[in-house]
């Protein structure tokens, strides 16, 4: 993308602040959940998290993402959410529901773009997914996302954020939780999340 495509300066500067704070609150999603399990006195069950990535199935779902798109939303592998849906008939009938949703209120994959749908760019984005890859996983096209972000300064901003703390090279992926703090920030006592195994 050529630079002199983007917004005035001006415009994105203002909307940086917020785009921040955005992609601040979508890394730090797992960690915000932690104290209200923590409350219980005990490591949540592993049924626990997998209830809770299929309810983030299910919400992305109901506004109009793919099954991929959907994934990125719930920050789970693609292949996983395909065994979920292969072995579990309840949870395929739960988002098969939640697409019904979608499309009875006019958003459809493939249809009109929504903001669940930047949200998943900038996710994969900030995952390290090229400009193509993201717009694709979202269901736009590269070319409609380019548009957009010529015409957005807020985009230009989210984009620019995103890039700024995705890896810097291929094979290099630093989950949220294990990359640096800015000063002021909450440091996670570890850099992964523990459960407990479910009983046989």
């Amino acid at each position: 993308m050529c630079a002199s495509h983007r917004p005035e300066a001006d415009a994105v500067q203002a909307a940086a602040p917020g785009a921040e704070r955005a992609l601040a609150w979508l890394e730090a999603r797992d960690e915000a959940v932690e104290p209200f399990r923590a409350a219980l006195g005990e490591l949540p069950a592993e049924r626990d998290d997998r209830l809770a990535r299929m309810g983030d199935i299910l919400q992305a779902t109901a506004q109009g993402l793919g099954p991929r798109a959907a994934a990125v939303w719930a920050g789970i592998p693609e292949h996983l959410l395909g065994q979920w849906l292969a072995h579990d008939a309840v949870f395929a009938s739960a988002v098969q529901a939640a697409a019904s949703l979608a499309s009875a209120n006019g958003t459809e994959p493939g249809g009109r773009r929504t903001p669940a749908m930047v949200r998943v760019v900038i996710l994969a984005m900030s995952r390290g997914a090229s400009w193509s890859a993201a717009a694709e996983t979202a269901g736009i096209t590269g070319s409609g996302l380019r548009q957009m972000w010529r015409n957005s300064p807020v985009l230009v901003a989210l984009v620019d954020a995103a890039r700024h703390g995705r890896p810097r090279r291929a094979g290099s992926y630093v989950p949220p939780s294990r990359r640096p703090r800015k000063p002021g920030g909450a440091t996670p006592a570890t850099g992964y999340r523990l459960v407990r195994r479910d009983a046989p």
